[in-house]
């Protein structure tokens, strides 16, 4: 990256609307060269994040159905390239990108035909009746109560639907309501391992919410570019929480019944980890002794360990580590 093109006063310009709580509100975008700037910055800070939650539905087994994928939100067109990127060209017929912002639909069209040449990629009208793939990143706190229900409800037609957003407890609270609202539709393929009801709702739960921790590249922390845009925005490089929600009409990849999600992070300590699980039976606290699972403890406190994973519970203590598909060793 060219840190000598990017336009710091822009940037400067957005935080200003994001702190306000503005976005969605009204186009914040002035210039190409604002979303060139968020393209660079907050853009590749998302990118990260999809890229995370794309490797997890990798790990899962699931791809998305070869066809149309509409970008709703666009943005930048950070969702658009991420998924092409990582499914392959071949796995799109055509890219449609719509945002309420003429720039923003213009800027990213551009930059999925400039990654993708290969790939059909069109400005969105925002009428699009889409019963392929649709993206959808960063947006639901941009959304009025009617907006979101609108959208909702233009959802039920897609195929599949990955929805990303940032790790925060509003993000994600209202990311589960939309769960609830289509889980008799879809299968769900992540980040639930079961088709009941939300764990989160639950008594008691209120104050727990659905994220997980994407990795910021390590180069990232060398580089005096990314310290002067973290000191800018007031961003921290080393967090990067978000929460997601993808769906799919299609048959789902098999899982084991004792397959669970971890929630957030494993709390550590000298002799073991809790790991805050959930799977259809709810969501609950589970013990990692370190003496039995020396090799998963060690991941856990590094902060590698897999958030989907296999286990049998005796009570609250894990005493048995699976394969997360049936039939596998």
């Amino acid at each position: 990256m060219n840190w000598n093109k990017i336009d710091w006063d822009a940037l400067e310009h957005l935080r200003g609307h994001f702190l306000k709580g503005e976005a969605g509100r009204h186009d914040y975008w002035r210039t190409q060269g604002d979303l060139s700037a968020y393209d660079q910055t907050f853009g590749r800070r998302i990118a990260w994040k999809w890229e995370y939650v794309l490797e997890a539905l990798d790990r899962r087994g699931w791809r998305p159905p070869v066809g149309e994928v509409l970008d709703w939100g666009c943005g930048s067109g950070v969702a658009a390239r991420a998924f092409a990127g990582h499914f392959g060209p071949e796995s799109v017929s055509r890219i449609v990108l719509w945002d309420a912002s003429r720039l923003a639909r213009e800027f990213a069209t551009r930059a999925v035909h400039a990654e993708f040449p290969a790939v059909t990629a069109e400005r969105g009208t925002g009428q699009e009746a889409a019963e392929g793939t649709w993206l959808l990143s960063h947006v639901i706190t941009e959304l009025s109560r009617g907006e979101l229900d609108a959208l909702v409800g233009r959802l039920a037609r897609a195929t599949a639907v990955v929805w990303v957003e940032p790790g925060t407890f509003v993000a994600s609270r209202a990311l589960i309501a939309v769960r609830e609202r289509l889980r008799e539709r879809f299968g769900i393929v992540a980040p639930c391992t079961h088709q009941a009801a939300c764990g989160l709702l639950a008594p008691g739960c209120e104050r727990h919410w659905c994220h997980h921790f994407a990795q910021t590249p390590t180069d990232v922390y060398m580089d005096a570019g990314w310290s002067r845009f973290a000191r800018t925005v007031g961003v921290d490089l080393r967090s990067l929480p978000v929460s997601c929600l993808v769906l799919d009409r299609r048959p789902l990849p098999p899982l084991v019944p004792q397959a669970k999600r971890m929630i957030g992070r494993p709390r550590v300590d000298k002799v073991g980890a809790l790991l805050f699980l959930c799977d259809a039976e709810g969501v609950r606290d589970r013990r990692l002794a370190k003496r039995a699972f020396p090799r998963e403890f060690r991941y856990a406190k590094n902060e590698r360990l897999d958030t989907l994973l296999a286990c049998e519970c005796d009570g609250d203590e894990i005493v048995k580590f699976l394969p997360i598909v049936p039939g596998q060793e």
